[in-house]
């Protein structure tokens, strides 16, 4: 029988102590369980960017995996936490709309508010949840606790807005919505509407206040000094440098404008 996993991914950084202590945690009620980190460099108390981070990574884990979702800036309030089941997987996370983007492309099948006591640590802290009340959680059900165990069913959680391209006859309208480690700059444009959007005869993008040139395959096919854009690994349009931040050198930050338009 295969290892459970706990995917991990917070706000928390690699500094303090938060992400490994809610791995202790975990590993305390399910010792058996296969930690992963997705990412613990979320900006703090980015709602949009775990939401993002999350739906990138998800479907590339082994169905069973319980992804452990802390970025969390109304932790403490009254804001619930969630335990959710897609039928491949499982999620735990405050109700804050960092599991949105997951939501959007498969429903979950179930979804209970935390509430039963016994499945969390015996006292709560109002500044660290994560590890009182999702870590735990997340354990039980690497453990095998059915979901229902957690708390009540509930049908309403909350989202929040993530950015999609408006797509006109002559333009399509984008945004950065990331910008990634090496500076790429990520739009929410994807592959099949530009595609679709440029099998009519050649066009050219804009970034900010800049005209990107050419569109490229990979990374090493960029100039010297060019930004040009490709198609990342997301499958999503970005701006990128040849071993330099793209960003930067256009001035580009999440919520730029990228137009695409007709050559």
């Amino acid at each position: 029988m295969a290892r459970p996993i706990i995917a991990l991914l917070s706000d928390f950084g690699s500094r303090d102590h938060y992400a490994g202590t809610m791995k202790g945690v975990a590993l305390s009620i399910c010792p058996d369980v296969t930690l992963v980190d997705i990412s613990h460099d979320v900006a703090p108390h980015d709602i949009l960017g775990g939401a993002l981070q999350l739906v990138a990574s998800y479907r590339y884990f082994p169905h069973g995996t319980v992804f452990l979702v802390v970025v969390d800036p109304g932790v403490g309030s009254k804001r619930r936490g969630l335990a959710a089941d897609t039928g491949d997987y499982r999620f735990v996370a405050p109700d804050n709309g960092v599991l949105t983007g997951v939501f959007s492309e498969v429903s979950p099948k179930r979804i209970v508010e935390i509430t039963e006591r016994r499945y969390g640590r015996p006292t709560v802290s109002r500044t660290f949840e994560g590890r009182d009340r999702f870590a735990p959680a997340a354990g039980w059900l690497a453990k095998g606790t059915r979901l229902s165990a957690l708390g009540r069913p509930i049908e309403a959680y909350t989202t929040i807005e993530i950015p999609v391209p408006n797509i006109e006859a002559e333009v399509i309208k984008g945004e950065v919505i990331t910008v990634d480690r090496f500076g790429n700059a990520v739009t929410n444009i994807d592959r099949h509407h530009f595609e679709l959007f440029a099998n009519t005869g050649a066009v050219q993008v804009k970034a900010g206040d800049h005209r990107v040139d050419r569109l490229v395959a990979t990374y090493e096919d960029i100039g010297s000094d060019e930004v040009a854009a490709l198609f990342g690994s997301t499958d999503h349009l970005e701006l990128a440098a040849n071993s330099s931040s793209a960003a930067e050198r256009l001035g580009l930050s999440r919520g730029s404008s990228v137009l695409v338009t007709r050559d």
